[in-house]
């Protein structure tokens, strides 16, 4: 099968599972399309097990894709970007401190509590997964994604402290989570001394490398954007930036999540602003826009059908399910830790550890990192873990994250 039979056939299962759901679930679009690539997994699986064969085109389809491959190396740069593109710095850098604590002290502490209770839930179940591999699983499913439910916030007339806090948090905690994941990956897999001087050596050249260069980049395009005003050229010039900006951060072994995030920023806000006409402005905002939505939409199309590679047991599953509430009463204490402490100096309201923690959507990237693991055992478990509290927290969460969000302000009103 070539490679443009997989994505023409990739990006006519988005467009007809898109119509699908527009027509007749009526959810919202990213959440729509996963819930009918799942349901069209079911059916495939099912239709496998009767002696139809009908899975055996989509599985030969989806081991064409290396999915952690088009999204780590690939869609990732365009998705951040693009959502970082449309963000109020102002309202972010008036929630600094509560989105840094949560995006850094956050992750790690989640990383080691829900990979330390893992590492034992597992094996009240008669399972084996090395302590090194628990804690990778604590580091790839601690970012959130609530990329899929910000519409749904704003819809909702979530506060304008709150959403702009859930959006900073998902914006950078992604690269600092795939930042986690890379020191714990090279020390269990790789080998590495695990030194506090390694360690602290690669967060330093990944992650402020990582906002350093996509200050530059911002600036750069920045530059080149004000002397120019045709919307052809503008438009080559930003995806340039995306494209070769991301593949040099990861050349130059700096966090290219981070990188995109600030660069987005920073076009975003001060390009936008002193470096384009309207004209201009308003391609952009329609080009990104589109962008955002097509890739997100393949995306999560791309997660349903992913199910069908998976190897499990029952085991696995019965694990899988209660790993969703463990992540979620993690999730609840690393929010709340930080909070509580940060509520002393400014306001807060009442709701927010609630609603962040039930706001905080886990996505493709945890996905991507559970499939870049050697082949092992632990791989097929950790995999199975990922994918059930994946699937909760876009379906069961997205779905819900609105009405949690309106009974809160009528319960503060």
């Amino acid at each position: 099968m070539s490679l443009f039979t997989v994505f023409a056939a990739l990006i006519s299962i988005t467009a007809l599972l898109s119509y699908l759901n527009e027509r007749f679930l009526r959810l919202p679009p990213t959440i729509g399309v996963m819930a009918a690539a799942l349901i069209c997994s079911l059916m495939l699986a099912i239709g496998g097990r009767l002696g139809l064969g009908l899975d055996g085109f989509a599985e030969t389809m989806l081991q064409q894709v290396d999915f952690g491959e088009v999204l780590m190396k690939g869609m990732l740069s365009f998705l951040l970007f693009a959502g970082a593109l449309h963000v109020n710095l102002e309202d972010l850098l008036n929630r600094k401190w509560s989105i840094l604590s949560l995006a850094t002290v956050g992750v790690v502490i989640s990383t080691l509590v829900l990979g330390g209770l893992s590492y034992y839930l597992v094996r009240l179940f008669g399972l084996e997964l090395p302590f090194g591999y628990a804690l990778l699983f604590g580091a790839l499913i601690s970012p959130t994604d609530p990329i899929a439910v910000l519409g749904i916030l704003r819809g909702a007339g979530a506060p304008k402290r709150l959403e702009a806090t859930i959006i900073g948090e998902s914006l950078f905690n992604d690269g600092v989570g795939v930042v986690v994941f890379t020191v714990i990956f090279g020390i269990v897999v790789g080998g590495n001394e695990p030194s506090a001087l390694y360690i602290g050596e690669l967060f330093l050249v990944e992650a402020l490398g990582g906002a350093l260069f996509g200050l530059g980049l911002g600036w750069v395009t920045y530059r080149l954007l004000k002397t120019v005003d045709r919307h052809l050229v503008e438009l080559l010039i930003t995806l340039a930036a995306v494209t070769g900006g991301y593949a040099l951060a990861g050349a130059m072994h700096t966090s290219g999540p981070i990188a995109m995030v600030v660069a987005g920023l920073f076009i975003g806000n001060h390009g936008r602003v002193f470096g384009m006409s309207d004209g201009s402005r308003q391609y952009q905002d329609i080009f990104w826009e589109l962008i955002d939505e097509i890739l997100n939409a393949v995306l999560f199309v791309m997660i349903g059908f992913e199910v069908l590679v998976l190897r499990w047991q029952p085991v696995h599953f019965a694990v899988g399910l209660i790993a969703i509430p463990l992540s979620l009463l993690v999730r609840f204490g690393c929010v709340g830790l930080p909070i509580s402490i940060l509520s002393k100096f400014r306001d807060f309201d009442p709701a927010t550890v609630r609603l962040m923690t039930w706001g905080g959507i886990r996505g493709g990237i945890s996905i991507a990192l559970a499939l870049s693991l050697p082949p092992s055992p632990a791989r097929e478990l950790i995999l199975v873990m990922t994918y059930a509290i994946v699937i909760f927290s876009v379906l069961v969460q997205g779905l819900t994250v609105g009405r949690a969000v309106r009974w809160a302000m009528q319960r503060s009103a």
